[in-house]
């Protein structure tokens, strides 16, 4: 009995559409062999890993020989002196073996001590109740410095001009003294300053209650170039 196959069965019907399956899956397959990229591999050789070793520094630690202690001074020895009979010794005290109780005894006065007196400086006032003053005032002051005072060479040639505050002392018989530079501007005025004050006459001194006393006395001098 011959068998029939079903028309479900048949392929014949499908034979293009399957056939088109096939082209797309070539087509496929073409792109991609196409489209492919490879890459070159590279061999990268790791540097082999060296280990340095360090040695440790040795600091070398010396020994402090510290001196010997100084020797301890030697004693110090008492010399004495033995007195030979043959040696007159002089004594002021005179012993009289032979006196009784009617002998007549001077009396002992002893040596007067002479005491150093101490001599106290004087005490310098600042303020007082009457200032010292320049013989012949002020006028006569500023006049002797103006013509006393020489302008340094130095200050002239490098311009210098300004201030001189100066202190001095003005003693109880009205000498000047212990002469210093308070603020100076240098270049010799400072100096020139210093010479003129101890050039001066003597001044009228200071008194506090009636009585002269050392007065501390601050005077500025004032340097200007001539314009």
């Amino acid at each position: 009995m011959e068998a029939k196959k079903t028309p479900k069965a048949d392929l014949e019907n499908k034979r293009t559409f399957f056939v088109q399956i096939g082209l797309v899956v070539a087509l496929a397959v073409m792109l991609v062999a196409f489209e492919w990229k490879t890459y070159d591999v590279k061999q990268v050789e790791m540097g082999a890993r060296q280990v340095e070793i360090l040695e440790e520094e040795m600091v070398e630690i010396t020994q402090q020989n510290k001196p010997p202690p100084p020797p301890a001074p030697p004693a110090q020895t008492t010399l004495i002196h033995i007195v030979t009979d043959d040696v007159e010794v002089e004594d002021d005290l005179i012993i009289d073996v032979e006196a009784d109780e009617l002998t007549v005894i001077d009396t002992y006065t002893p040596p007067a001590v002479v005491e150093e007196e101490e001599v106290a400086e004087a005490e310098i006032f600042t303020v007082v109740e009457e200032s010292p003053a320049y013989p012949g005032g002020d006028e006569a002051r500023i006049r002797f410095l103006q013509e006393n005072i020489q302008y340094p060479q130095m200050a002239r040639e490098s311009g210098i001009q300004g201030t001189v505050y100066v202190t001095f002392v003005v003693e109880k018989n009205g000498n000047v003294t212990d002469v210093r530079v308070l603020r100076g501007i240098g270049g010799g005025c400072d100096e020139e300053a210093i010479r003129v004050i101890k050039a001066m006459p003597k001044w009228n001194p200071g008194k506090q209650r009636g009585k002269p006393v050392r007065v501390q006395f601050n005077m500025p001098i004032k340097f200007t170039l001539a314009g």
